[in-house]
Order: structure tokens, then C-alpha cells, then sequence
């Protein structure tokens, strides 16, 4: 491959070319077709080799891509038109991949839901994205339906396709005890009142024709949601080509080839997951070992059978991976790419890895407005605790967050992002959209809202962020989400959410509460922490709550989170 220098890019950007892996260009050109003919190509190449593996049951190319061609035809005969969204509920498991690509494959928009969510949660995925046909796991099917009935009748669902974890795994699974009665059972299939209701094997025996497929590069392919700092969270909006020059970027970045056994248990559902775990996988024809949630005996057991080469996770994965009392009885031999983000890797840990498997954890750096990385460090030359240099065919910069002036190296801005990556906008938010980007140099920059600087030899570290975001275990949680939510609590009158520091999961929830008159000395702190339990997702959950008589508030009545936030951080000081 020649190795191009782009015109017109400045030495100040082309530092960290000094690093870039000599095996690759600084860009790439991606396939100009959509993301479903990835897999009709694997199929075609790998048509018997396995695609997917899931505890003992493995799903070939050849029956992956015959499965999404059923759903896909189901999905039509249900009435999902060219265009439409479909909302994509359920754990990681075949059935997930076999729905995303189906959806796509129907010429629709795969709208892809955290399974944690709640009802109350739910009924936002249902109204903004105007979705009318889910594809969920049997298990989640209450809490859908749940929020469903909370819907407007003229925007409710009207078809579902059910599927259940049981018909995914044999009777050999190695399964962890405390998972068997949810994945073993074959849980109910609901009614739909006033729609209809088809479980996962009468969908894929639909005999009738799938749809001619003809989405093109720029045509909506995924619409992954995202909170901010006020409301409810907006709909990334992401076209065929974004994703794909990502799936295309990490693969070639990784060592892609179709020998690859990768551990893909970052949640599907989660623009990483879904596109450095399964397009990138898909794209190369790799072998993709499956888990439906974090368990260290699981990971362990399932790197040393199926020889697993690469693993993208998020830091305390791993942590707690080396933490096994059955560690020693794992072979981890086989990897020979490890890596990730959400949170830095502790320079003890990293070390760790280097000295025990030869491995450098190489992290990276991303958001769901970027189809996942829009930075990644060289898995040659990685620093820890860095972002790492921009990704191919991405160029990112450093500003003044307040006069968008590029800053000198080593002081702290805005970073900025260009790339072919980079999404479209938000769903239904033109205003949201054009506050999310800057024309610099010419070119349209997303602003990503994170503070970081640039070293000498460009590689991008954070320093803080402009969003009011917590960081636990790598779950993005939005603090006016959560607020939003526990207002409906009939106690809580106010509620300001902040971080706390966690010496695990980095940083926790905390809401400061004031409840109202009628309810103080009756309310505890415990009730609140349980109705919130039920009503979110449990990673978005406080994990601590401090009752006080009133919030502090500036002179135009806002709530001031960060003097709330500094005097958390002050009491902390001190156990640190």
C-alpha cells in the first residue's frame, strides 16, 4: 500500500505519523455497498466456516446469512417498508446478529436498545424513532409491552418477533449457575393488544420473497441513541458508510483476516460492540465467541477453548479477569490483540499484561456520534492512559472551546473530529445537530464535548470534559437523564445527580435529593435507591443518595451541579 500524505494536512498534524503502523496507509477507501452485502460476501467466501459461536451451539456464514434472509422477508411480510425503524431489544446472542442484519437487509433502520432499560425508558425508543415492529428477547418482552401500553395508541407497536435465549444454546452449555434458569427457560411468548405476535422459529419459516435490497452508502442504517447534558436522548443518525469505514478501519487496524477468533462480549447494543465486535467480524469472515454478559470464569473458560487471537473490552474486564482465584488455569496464549476504552487501564494492569502474555493493552477512543473509534493507539507503539492518535482517514484537533482556536501542543481544548465516521446528525434535532458541529479550516468538525490535549508526538489525552457525563465501568451515564427519571418519584422534589469516585468502577452515581414537604421523615434513602432499581437501568442507577433541605441555585435558578460535584470531590480528597 503507498503511504500518502494528504494535501494540504500541517507538520503539527502529522506527529504521530512517525508511530503509524508501516503495514498501513494514513487512509482507506471502504467498500461503496451497503453493510448487508458483508455478509452476503462472507457467506459466499466462509460458507461452512463458523460465524458465530454461543456457549456449545455454532451458527455458519452460510447459516447466518439464510437466517437474516427469513427474518428479512418476515419483516416485509409484516410491513416494515424501505426506510422504517425497527427496534432491536435483547442480549447479546446469535438471534441479535441474525435481526440486525435481517433489518438491514429489509432495506429498514436498526434502532438498537440497551436491554437494561426499564419501562419508563422504553416508551421514549418507541415514540422518537416512530418505531411500529421490535424484534425482542421473550424476557424483555414484559418491559416493552410495559411501556408500550404507556404509548399514545396511534404510535404503538404493532408486530413483534419474539426470540428466546434457550433456542441458542445445547444442552451441553457450559452455562454460569446463576444464568441458568434465565437463559435455559424458554420464557413465554406475550400478546401484543392490538397487534400481532410472532415467535423467533415461525419468523424465520416465512416463505414469502425478501424485499430487492437496495440501500446505498448514504442511506440510514442504524440509529443508535445517545444522552447529553439536558432531555432525553437523541438518535444518532448513521448511514451505511459510516459504520462501514469503521468496520473496514478496525479491521485492517487489528489485523483482520478471516483466521481471527475474536471475544466479542462488550454489549452489542453499544456502537462499539456492534462495530468493532460484530461488523468488523462480519467484514473479515472472522469467528465471533459470543457472551450475553461479563463473567471472568465464563471469559476465561471461552478464550482457552476457542483459542481466542483479539479481544476488545473495557478496562475492568480485565481487571477482574487477572483477579480469578481460577486464573492460572486459563490459557491466554492465543491472544495477540487486546484492547479498548470507556475508561483508562491502569498502568499496574497494563504492565501486568505486557509481562505475563507479551500483550500491550492498546486503547482507544470514541463516540456514538463516531461509529465507535475516531482515535486508537498503534498496537505497536500504545501509550497507556491515552486516547491514542486519530483513526484512519480522521483528522481531530484541539480548540478553545469558547473562541474555537486551535490550541498550542500540550494545553487543554475542545477536541474536534473530521472523518468519514463521523454521523450525520442527530434524529428529529436540527438544532442539536448544528450545535454539535464547527466549520475549521474548511472542513465540518464534530464537537465531541471532551476536553483533552495533544503531546509532542500526537497522541490525544483527556483532561475533562464539557459534558456533564459520569464514567462507571465504561457505561456512559447522563445526569439529566437520571434526574428526569427520578422526578416522577412522588416523594422527590428536586434531585441533582453527581459522580462519586469507585475504586473499581472509577466513578459511581449519587443523587442529592430534597424531598418534598409531605414526605420528609417518612421517605429513607434505601426507598429511593429501590424505586430506582425498577424504573431505570441499573447502571444509571445512585448507588447513593444524600437527602438535603435545598440545592444550591445561581441567580437565574439553576441547580449549580458543580459546586455540588467540588464538594464530593473534597470529601474524597482525603481517602484517595
Amino acid at each position: 500500500m503507498t503511504r500518502i500524505t494528504p494535501e494540504g494536512e500541517r507538520p503539527s498534524a502529522q506527529a504521530h505519523h512517525r508511530f503509524w503502523p508501516r503495514r498501513l496507509p494514513l487512509r482507506l477507501s471502504p467498500p461503496a455497498t451497503s453493510l448487508w452485502h458483508n455478509l452476503a460476501v462472507s457467506a459466499l467466501r466462509y460458507p461452512d466456516k463458523p460465524a458465530l459461536v454461543f456457549f456449545d451451539q455454532v451458527i455458519t456464514y452460510r447459516q447466518l446469512f439464510d437466517q437474516a434472509q427469513r427474518l428479512a422477508a418476515h419483516l416485509r411480510s409484516q410491513g416494515v417498508e424501505d426506510g422504517d425503524r425497527v427496534i432491536l431489544l435483547m442480549q447479546n446472542c446469535p438471534q441479535w446478529v441474525v435481526a440486525h442484519f435481517a433489518i438491514l437487509r429489509a432495506n429498514a433502520v436498526v434502532v438498537p436498545v440497551n436491554p437494561m432499560n426499564r419501562s419508563d425508558e422504553l416508551q421514549h425508543y418507541i415514540t422518537d424513532p416512530d418505531a411500529r415492529v421490535a424484534v425482542v428477547a421473550a424476557d424483555l418482552a414484559g418491559e416493552l409491552l410495559k411501556a408500550n401500553a404507556a404509548v399514545p395508541a396511534a404510535g404503538r407497536l404493532r408486530h413483534l418477533v419474539v426470540s428466546h435465549y434457550s433456542e441458542a444454546i445445547g444442552p451441553q452449555a457450559d452455562v454460569p449457575a446463576a444464568w441458568r434458569d434465565w437463559l435455559g427457560t424458554h420464557h413465554a411468548t406475550p400478546d401484543l393488544p392490538g397487534g400481532s405476535v410472532c415467535d423467533w422459529a415461525g419468523a424465520l419459516a416465512c416463505t414469502a420473497p425478501a424485499p430487492e435490497h437496495n440501500r446505498v452508502p448514504t442511506d440510514l442504517a442504524v440509529l443508535p441513541y445517545t444522552s447529553g447534558t439536558t432531555g432525553l436522548p437523541k438518535g444518532c443518525m448513521h448511514p451505511h458508510s459510516t459504520l462501514m469505514h469503521n468496520a473496514v478501519a478496525c479491521s485492517v487496524w487489528g489485523n483482520g483476516a478471516a483466521e481471527n477468533v475474536m471475544l466479542l462480549v462488550v454489549p452489542l447494543f453499544h456502537i462499539t460492540g456492534m462495530v468493532t465486535g460484530m461488523h468488523a467480524g462480519v467484514y473479515t469472515g472472522a469467528t465471533i465467541v459470543m457472551m450475553p454478559r461479563w463473567d471472568r470464569e465464563l471469559a476465561g473458560r471461552l478464550i482457552s477453548r476457542w483459542r481466542v487471537t483479539h479481544w476488545t473490552n473495557i478496562p475492568t474486564m480485565v481487571i477482574d479477569l487477572l483477579a480469578s482465584p481460577s486464573f492460572e488455569e486459563y490459557d491466554l496464549s492465543s491472544l495477540v490483540y487486546i484492547g479498548g476504552g470507556g475508561a483508562a487501564m491502569p498502568q499496574a494492569v497494563a504492565q501486568r499484561l505486557l509481562e505475563l502474555f507479551g500483550l500491550r493493552y492498546a486503547e482507544g477512543y470514541g463516540l456514538t456520534e463516531t461509529a465507535a473509534p475516531s482515535h486508537s493507539n498503534p498496537p505497536d507503539a500504545p501509550k497507556q492512559q491515552c486516547l491514542g492518535v486519530p483513526f484512519l482517514s480522521t483528522e481531530a484537533r484541539v480548540v478553545d472551546p469558547l473562541t474555537l482556536q486551535e490550541m498550542p501542543q500540550g494545553e487543554a481544548g475542545e477536541i474536534i473530529i473530521h472523518g468519514p465516521e463521523v454521523f450525520d446528525g442527530y434524529w428529529k434535532r436540527p438544532e442539536a445537530t448544528e450545535a454539535a458541529f464547527i466549520s475549521f479550516e474548511g472542513k465540518r468538525f464534530f464537537r465531541s464535548g471532551d476536553l483533552g490535549r495533544v503531546d509532542e508526538d500526537g497522541y490525544y489525552f483527556i483532561t475533562d470534559r464539557l459534558k456533564r457525563m459520569i464514567n462507571a465501568s465504561g457505561f456512559k451515564v447522563w445526569p439529566a437523564e437520571v434526574e428526569l427519571l427520578m422526578f416522577k418519584h412522588p416523594a422527590i422534589a428536586e434531585a441533582c445527580v453527581i459522580a462519586t469516585t469507585d475504586a473499581y468502577r472509577g466513578e459511581s452515581v449519587k443523587a442529592v435529593v430534597v424531598l418534598r414537604e409531605s414526605h420528609r421523615g417518612s421517605t429513607t434513602e434505601q426507598e429511593i435507591l429501590d424505586w430506582c432499581r425498577e424504573h431505570m437501568a441499573i447502571y444509571k442507577c445512585p448507588r447513593s443518595v444524600e437527602f438535603v433541605s435545598a440545592l444550591p441555585k445561581s441567580g437565574s435558578g439553576k441547580v449549580m451541579w458543580r459546586l455540588l460535584q467540588e464538594q464530593e470531590a473534597a470529601r474524597a480528597a482525603p481517602a484517595q
